[in-house]
């Protein structure tokens, strides 16, 4: 009869084990991968086969005994880790789709809004434009990959034995916060600007024809000119998208 003892199951499991934990974790907070049209049988296996798929590339994984408190501190770090990374990448969506929210309130459209299910909260209807396009960018600028590649890749920074607390401290989320704001601002920043300047001629001519109805003339003339604007400034959405998303896959890719 054959036997198996409990120490060679978990050097069996192990290469396989952890990256599972922290690939599944990262689609349950990730954009994309998280989306409710996925079933989440899916989602587990797509996260198994990627760890399967990535054992070539990933160092040797300790052997952790299940039964011992080592086993909850690596479950836990590899589930803080998947979802700190999903949740980097959900920042960089949420910069687009603040930038959409100042475009919108300039224009005059904010009180177009509706219930997203997925933000569960009341969302303007720029915004959720802003964050369609950011979605369908991150297909095709391959985001999809460069987030797996930075799973892969935070095994040689925040390793399976490591401390918690410690790989917490060295991810500095706070700062890709601070970018989220100063990124927002720069993408809206040439909206801001046109619109301004057409409020500023609004006004003038308000004061030179008091007789003119500047309510009836300015809300259709703000509309025209931020369609006009979004048009033209919306092919330029793809740099800052994209230095915002590598600058979240350095935090755990080890690029800092």
């Amino acid at each position: 009869m054959i036997t198996f003892t409990e120490a060679q199951i978990m050097a069996w499991l192990s290469p396989v084990l952890w990256p599972f934990l922290r690939v599944l974790a990262l689609f349950t907070a990730a954009p994309v991968f998280s989306m409710r049209a996925i079933p989440v049988r899916v989602r587990i296996g797509l996260a198994f086969f990627v760890a399967l798929c990535a054992q070539a590339v990933l160092p040797d994984q300790p052997v952790i005994d299940l039964n011992g408190r080592e086993a909850l501190g690596a479950v836990l770090q590899q589930v803080g880790v998947g979802l700190a990374l999903g949740f980097a990448v959900r920042l960089v969506f949420v910069a687009v789709e603040l930038a959409g929210e100042v475009i919108g309130l300039q224009m005059g459209l904010n009180f177009a809004s509706f219930f997203d299910p997925m933000a569960n909260a009341q969302v303007s209807a720029v915004a959720r434009f802003f964050g369609n396009i950011a979605m369908l960018l991150f297909v095709v600028i391959n985001g999809h990959l460069m987030v797996l590649m930075a799973v892969v890749k935070s095994f040689d920074s925040f390793p399976v034995d490591g401390h918690f607390l410690q790989a917490v401290g060295r991810m500095r989320l706070h700062e890709l916060g601070a970018s989220l704001f100063a990124s927002s601002l720069w993408i809206a920043l040439p909206m801001i600007a046109m619109l301004l300047f057409v409020n500023l001629t609004l006004g003038i001519i308000s004061r030179v024809a008091p007789q003119m109805n500047i309510y009836a003339v300015g809300f259709p003339v703000t509309l025209t000119v931020g369609m006009l604007g979004i048009t033209a400034t919306l092919p330029m959405l793809e740099q800052p998208m994209l230095t915002l998303l590598q600058q979240s896959m350095d935090l755990f890719g080890g690029g800092r």
